[in-house]
């Protein structure tokens, strides 16, 4: 127990043999139940889970037949914990690079009714990620941290593909979690999700681990956020028209949609002004400045609804 409340800890494991076994031993005393989550693991990360329960009855180990990605894994643990009577459920890897010394840090805004979600950033505190991660990383953080917050409307997040989190049990039962990613990007979903639900989300600073000789995050950086961009504009759509069309109106939604297509089409218009004067036919003064009217419009009219948006959300606390 952590301030009276039970507390659960899942662990997605895939192929964790290495580092299962010191992830485990360094899980607080507080910690109520464990859940460690073999996403059908090809070495002996189970093997070494089974072992290291018979001396620590906290330990359940869940294993998967078929692999079904890291948020299948973490939201399997979420219904598992809860079912076993959980107030409150935690995540980390099974790689032993989140320090669960911190976890206290995690559990405390939900505990004080701060927050219904905490996630880790790695950039909150005075250490060297900057240094350390290297910079396509670090860019590629950056601009997928950006699209997420105008997915999600969480404006005030970052280093949203960070996985050490904590939800509460109020969070976990509003969500539809059949609706949720369940491979790569599950961080940004499940952060719309919560937006939808009007759940409050708070950053909470934690060090950034980086055990040498150990394999690091496998996620290519832009790669990555053109495979999740489009799950994530969906995500955006799906999120104003709950927010701010069927729950409770409001015209910002009139901005960003008209800002976005006086966007579109001013990008357009303009490849089409560049095919024109590539061609030899040339381009008049006044259309190159109703090209540029349309895109400038349409930033300012997103600009607009964010601003909307981020007045309204300050607004609500």
């Amino acid at each position: 127990m952590y301030r009276q409340h039970k507390i659960a800890l899942g662990i997605p494991a895939y192929n964790e043999e290495v580092l299962i076994t010191d992830t485990l031993l360094s899980v607080p005393e507080f910690v109520d139940d464990i859940v460690v989550i073999d996403d059908a693991a090809s070495d002996s990360t189970s093997k070494k889970v089974i072992e290291f329960a018979k001396k620590d009855s906290r330990i359940r180990l869940l294993k998967h037949e078929q692999n079904v990605g890291v948020g299948g894994s973490i939201i399997a643990g979420y219904h598992s914990a809860f079912e076993n009577g959980a107030d409150i459920s935690a995540v980390v890897g099974g790689d032993n690079q989140m320090l669960l010394s911190e976890l206290s840090f995690f559990l405390d805004p939900i505990i004080n009714n701060s927050a219904d979600y905490t996630k880790g950033n790695r950039f909150l505190l005075p250490n060297k990620t900057l240094e350390i991660m290297p910079k396509l990383r670090l860019f590629g953080n950056a601009l997928l941290s950006a699209i997420t917050k105008l997915a999600s409307g969480y404006f005030k997040i970052y280093d949203v593909v960070d996985g050490y989190t904590a939800i509460s049990k109020r969070a976990y039962l509003t969500i539809n979690w059949t609706k949720a990613w369940t491979g790569y990007g599950y961080p940004m979903d499940f952060l719309v999700h919560l937006n939808i639900a009007g759940m409050r989300v708070l950053d909470v600073p934690r060090t950034a681990v980086y055990l040498e000789g150990q394999r690091q995050s496998q996620i290519k950086s832009i790669p990555y956020i053109l495979k999740v961009s489009p799950l994530l504009l969906k995500g955006f759509f799906k999120r104003l028209s709950y927010k701010y069309l069927l729950r409770d109106f409001h015209p910002l939604v009139f901005f960003y949609i008209s800002g976005l297509l006086s966007l579109l089409l001013g990008l357009v218009y303009g490849c089409y002004l560049i095919y024109e004067q590539f061609s030899g036919r040339g381009v008049s003064g006044p259309r190159s400045i109703l090209c540029a009217l349309f895109i400038l419009i349409g930033i300012q009219s997103i600009f607009f609804a964010v601003t909307l948006e981020i007045l309204n959300e300050n607004r609500g606390k």
